[in-house]
C-alpha cells in the first residue's frame, strides 16, 4: 500500500513527461490530478488500517534488503506521525496540481515536476531506512529546485539556485550524521527501529558533535533562524503553486526530520540540547512574526510567517525530549501538538498562498500598497483569506489553534520560561494578519481593481478542499488527535 503510493506518483511523473507533449494545459493538470487522487486514496486506506491501540510504534511495514552489507534496505512503514504528515502532504499535492497557473506552454513538465516531487516526498515520511530517508530528502531539493527555476518569476533562476545550493549543503551536514549513526551500530544497520531500539550514541563522548551535524541538516530544512534566508526568496520567486508545496510539505520534511532522528535516535544527547533548540524556536518564533510584520510584499509576509510557525513546531518538540523521565502526559501533549500543527500549518499555509497566486494572476501585484476595498468586489477571494488568515493566527474553532494549544500547554509543563515568551509570537501574529486583511480588503478600492474577478470554479473548489479540512480539524480534531498521540505516547514513553 505504502509502496504503491510512492511509486504512482513517480511513474506518473514518467508517464506525463514522456506522453504530455502534445497535450493541452487543461488536459496535462486533470492527468495529473488524477494520478494524485490514487496516493490520496492509499493514505485514507493506510488511515483506515492504521491501529491506535497498537504498542508497536511502525506498522504497516514492508522491508526489502538492497545492500546488506552496509545494513541498507528498502524499509517503509508509517507511525501515527508519519500518517499524519503523509495525509496532509497527499491533501496540498492534489490542491496544489488543480489549482490554476501560468505553465508556459510547457504543461506536461509542469505537471511531471510536482508528480516526481510527491513522490520523493510520501517516500521519505514512510521511511524507516535511514539511508533511503537521505535519498528522498535530497531528491525533492531536485523537484522544487526545478518548478521554482522553470515557471518562477522575475529572479526566479538565482532563487532558485540559494535554494538548492544552501539546503543541499545542509543535506551533507545531515548525511555525516547518518553515517556516524549507522556506523556506531554493531552490526552496520541503518534500520531506524533498530537504532531507536538501541539508542547506540547514548554514551558516546562525540554524540553532541553528531546531533548537532543532524540538526543544523534539519534546521536548514525547516528553517529555523539563523538558517532561514534562503525561504523568502524562494517563496517570492515561486510560482503559487510551488509555494504551496514548499510550506505545505518540503518544511515539514525538516521537523518530522527532528522527531525520527535526533528525538527518537539520540534521547540522551537530545535531551541535553533541549533547552538550546527550544530557545532556537522561541527566536524563531518572534523574529519570523516581527519581520512578517514588517513587509510590504504579500507572499514575502506569508513566507515569514512560516519561520513563525515552524517555531511552534520545533518548540513542542524541544519540550516533549527536554527530559527523559516524568512528565510523560505534559511531553506527549508538547509532541502530538507539534504533530497537528505541521498539518495544520500544511493546510492553513498551502491556502494562503494558493490565494496569492490567485491574485497575481488578476493583478501581477504583491505590493499590499496597491490593494484596498476588495472586500466588496471579490467576496470570495476576500472570505477564503480572511478564513485562512484567523486559522493561521491561532483563532479557536479552527486547525491552527489546536496544535498552538497543545504546544503551549505541555511546554508550559517543562520549559515555563520559553513557553511564556513564546506567546509573545501569537499576538505579534495576529496583528500581522489583521493588517493584511485591512489592507487588501478594507478602504478605499483602486479604480483599476473595480473589476477584479473573483475566484472561477477550480480555484474555489481547491480552497474549498483545504479550508473544509481547517475547520473540521479546528472543530473535531480528534481523528488527527489520536493518531498522533498513538506515536506520542509511545516515543515519550520509551
Amino acid at each position: 500500500m505504502l509502496t504503491t503510493a510512492i511509486l504512482v506518483p513517480l511513474l506518473g511523473a514518467v508517464a506525463v513527461a514522456v506522453l504530455g507533449r502534445r497535450w493541452s494545459d487543461g488536459v496535462a493538470r486533470a492527468v495529473g490530478v488524477g494520478v494524485t487522487i490514487v496516493p490520496l486514496a492509499l493514505v485514507v486506506a493506510a488511515w483506515a488500517a492504521f491501529d491506535r491501540s497498537s504498542p508497536e510504534l511502525f506498522q504497516l511495514v514492508t522491508e526489502v534488503d538492497w545492500i546488506p552489507t552496509l545494513g541498507v534496505g528498502y524499509r517503509v512503514g508509517v507511525d501515527g506521525i508519519a500518517l499524519a504528515v503523509a495525509g496532509v502532504t497527499a491533501v496540498v499535492f492534489t490542491a496544489a496540481v488543480a489549482h490554476p497557473a501560468e505553465t508556459r506552454g510547457i504543461a506536461h513538465q509542469y505537471v511531471a515536476w510536482f508528480l516526481f516531487l510527491e513522490s520523493a516526498s510520501l517516500g521519505l515520511f514512510f521511511a524507516l531506512d535511514l539511508v533511503l530517508f537521505y535519498v528522498f530528502f535530497d531528491l525533492s531539493l531536485v523537484g522544487m529546485y526545478f518548478l521554482v527555476s522553470r515557471w518562477g518569476h522575475d529572479d526566479a533562476e538565482r532563487a532558485a539556485l540559494k535554494f538548492f545550493l544552501y539546503t543541499f549543503l545542509g543535506s551533507l551536514s545531515l548525511l555525516v550524521g547518518i553515517i556516524a549513526l549507522g556506523l556506531s551500530m554493531d552490526p552496520i544497520t541503518f534500520d531506524m527501529r533498530a537504532i531507536i531500539d538501541a539508542q547506540p550514541l547514548a554514551a558516546a563522548g562525540h554524540a553532541m558533535v553528531v546531533l548537532v551535524l543532524v540538526l543544523v541538516g534539519l534546521g536548514i530544512k525547516t528553517p529555523v533562524v539563523p538558517f532561514h534566508t534562503w525561504l523568502p526568496a524562494a517563496h517570492v520567486e515561486a510560482p503559487a503553486t510551488a509555494s504551496a508545496v514548499l510550506a505545505g510539505v518540503l518544511l515539514k520534511m525538516g521537523t518530522f526530520g527532528l522527531i525520527r532522528i535526533p528525538y527518537a535516535m539520540m534521547r540522551e544527547t537530545f535531551a541535553d540540547a533541549a533547552v538550546v533548540v527550544g530557545i532556537v524556536a522561541v527566536i524563531s518564533i518572534l523574529y519570523g512574526a516581527l519581520v512578517a510584520l514588517g513587509q510590504g510584499d504579500l507572499k514575502r509576509r506569508i513566507a515569514y510567517t512560516s519561520v513563525n510557525h515552524m517555531g511552534y513546531v520545533v518548540l513542542g518538540v524541544a519540550a516533549a525530549g527536554s527530559v527523559l523521565t516524568g512528565d510523560e502526559a505534559a511531553r506527549g501533549l508538547a509532541l502530538t501538538g507539534a504533530t497537528v500543527q505541521m498539518v495544520a500549518h500544511g493546510l492553513i499555509t498551502g491556502a494562503l498562498f494558493l490565494l496569492t497566486g490567485s491574485i497575481w494572476r488578476r493583478t501581477h501585484d504583491f505590493d499590499l500598497d496597491h490593494y484596498g476595498g476588495l472586500l466588496a468586489t471579490v467576496p470570495l477571494l476576500a472570505g477564503a483569506t480572511i478564513l485562512a488568515s484567523f486559522a493561521s493566527l491561532g483563532l479557536p474553532g479552527l486547525a491552527g489553534f489546536v496544535g498552538e494549544f497543545q504546544i503551549f500547554v505541555g511546554t508550559f509543563a517543562v520549559l515555563p520560561v520559553l513557553a511564556g515568551i513564546g506567546l509573545l509570537g501569537i499576538v505579534i501574529t495576529a496583528a500581522l494578519f489583521l493588517q493584511l486583511l485591512q489592507r487588501l480588503f478594507l478602504g478605499e478600492l483602486p479604480e483599476d481593481l473595480a473589476t477584479m474577478p473573483d475566484l472561477d470554479p477550480v480555484e474555489r473548489t481547491t480552497l474549498a478542499g483545504l479550508l473544509a479540512l481547517v475547520v473540521l480539524i479546528g472543530v473535531a480534531p480528534r481523528f488527527l488527535v489520536d493518531t498522533a498521540n498513538a506515536a506520542a505516547s509511545i516515543l515519550v514513553g520509551g
